[in-house]
């Protein structure tokens, strides 16, 4: 069978192998990066350093994987919800839904593995030329730097496994519907069964509750001095990450509602408030990599920002200690900050993927509105304005979950050592955020509005809902 028939057209797939190159150059800057240090360290017999530094390399790498993989899994989801008709078609014709999704897993790791490797040689390249320049202006030291990392065939691997586990995991519900289902238009999403509901409600609330009961016992641990109470931290937070995954989809979709009352009481600010959440796993698709990149961000930052406030209050520390601590501090988030961006990056092109994917579904919708009498000006308003209430849902949930992700976790690692509980608020990068934030709603509406208005009327009315 013709793979477009089954996973969509390059241009729907597109965002897939965006995200897969991402991933590559990003994992490709890491290890170039490592090994160049590596060297640098070898040179002055310090080769320990190049292990820990691949230690730290393949976290961050892990880190994006997981955001990567959740991106394209709601893209492969999307992709297909729309597509529920071609799929029904060949499903009448005798093709199994195990060869389906057998087949939307091999593309997606077809398509991510080109992107990979695109990804991976430009960063190498790029690192390549940058250390030449670096060195020839006696900025870095002579030493015997490789022109290229063998990790990063691991990485690309690595990144084509994730692909293909998401492109499975996220055709799992709608090629679960049965042929006369989907051409009956039914979204897989909404013929989930009820039971299969309530065991997630019951595992999401029972992993948020242990989840709370493991940052309490952290937080006595780390009062008493006791250096796992930081360790029971990381578990909580695992736990609790868990729990709110799966529950997302009957939580998010709430929040999106009660933000979308703020965008307006007009007719286009109406409609964008019921598209917003007139499909819960959708909206929930387009969301969930934008809050966990949100949250990684602002738990880093919110974790810094509590142990820099809590440094003044270390008992034993000189002065000159003192400013050293604040010093690496700052250092540390730094860098662990500029990790999340391009976790966040990730999520962000899967937020501006998903938007574009909806208005394609929806053309005869569209079409529909503009022939009742809405102009091209309500119908960006009302795709720019279902785009804020989705972001700044994902964008709110997201920094409070950091917050007291962060928080705690400092709180657990010094509690000892600090009065009370000390609350990680970096106000200018929570502003940072919020603009961020703009920026990804301006880039995820227009494009698609673009594309919504160019189509006339009547042929969008022409075009099968």
């Amino acid at each position: 069978m013709k793979r477009d028939l089954v996973l969509g057209s390059a241009r729907e797939l597109g965002t897939v192998g965006l995200v897969a190159g991402l991933s590559g150059a990003y994992a490709g800057a890491l290890l170039m990066c490592s090994t160049m240090l590596s060297a640098m360290s070898d040179a002055d017999d310090g080769g320990s350093v190049g292990v820990l530094l691949g230690v730290v390399s393949s976290v961050f790498i892990g880190m994006a994987l997981y955001v990567a993989a959740i991106v394209i899994s709601a893209g492969v989801t999307t992709v297909i919800a729309g597509r529920l008709q071609q799929i029904a078609t060949l499903r009448l014709l005798g093709a199994k839904s195990s060869d389906l999704r057998r087949s939307v897993a091999h593309s997606t790791a077809r398509i991510c593995l080109i992107g990979s490797l695109i990804g991976v040689v430009a960063a190498t390249v790029v690192t390549d030329v940058v250390r030449v320049v670096l060195v020839r202006q006696d900025h870095l030291p002579e030493a015997n730097y490789p022109w290229f990392s063998v990790s990063s065939l691991i990485a690309v691997l690595a990144i084509t496994g994730t692909a293909a586990v998401a492109g499975w995991v996220g055709s799992r519900q709608v090629l679960a519907v049965s042929p006369a289902e989907a051409l009956a238009g039914s979204a897989g999403a909404r013929s989930t069964d009820r039971r299969l509901s309530r065991l997630r409600v019951i595992s999401s609330m029972l992993l948020l509750a242990g989840g709370c009961a493991l940052f309490v016992l952290a937080t006595v641990l780390g009062e008493r001095g006791v250096t796992s109470g930081f360790f029971v931290a990381f578990l909580a937070a695992c736990v609790t990450s868990t729990g709110l995954l799966i529950g997302a989809r009957f939580v998010l979709p709430g929040v999106v509602a009660l933000l979308g009352r703020l965008v307006g009481t007009d007719a286009a600010s109406a409609i964008a408030r019921r598209n917003a959440v007139a499909d819960p796993a959708r909206t929930t698709r387009s969301t969930l990599g934008l809050f966990i990149g949100v949250a990684l961000i602002t738990t880093i930052a919110s974790g810094t920002s509590a142990l820099q406030s809590s440094v003044d209050s270390w008992h034993g520390l000189t002065a000159h200690q003192r400013d050293v601590a604040h010093t690496m501090l700052s250092v540390a988030s730094t860098v662990t900050i500029m990790v999340g961006v391009v976790s966040s990056l990730i999520a962000a092109v899967g937020f501006v993927s998903t938007m574009s994917l909806t208005v394609i579904q929806r053309r005869h919708e569209l079409g529909l509105l503009r022939a009742l009498g809405f102009t091209g000006a309500q119908v960006r308003a009302m795709i720019t304005k279902e785009s804020v209430a989705m972001s700044a849902a994902a964008t709110a949930a997201g920094i409070g979950v950091g917050l007291c992700y962060g928080s705690e976790s400092a709180q657990a690692l010094v509690g000892a050592e600090t009065p009370g509980f000390v609350w990680g608020l970096p106000w200018l990068i929570l502003v940072a955020i919020v603009l961020a934030a703009v920026v990804v709603i301006l880039l995820a509406s227009q494009p698609p509005a673009r594309r919504a208005i160019a189509t006339s009327p009547v042929t969008a009315l022409r075009i099968d809902a």
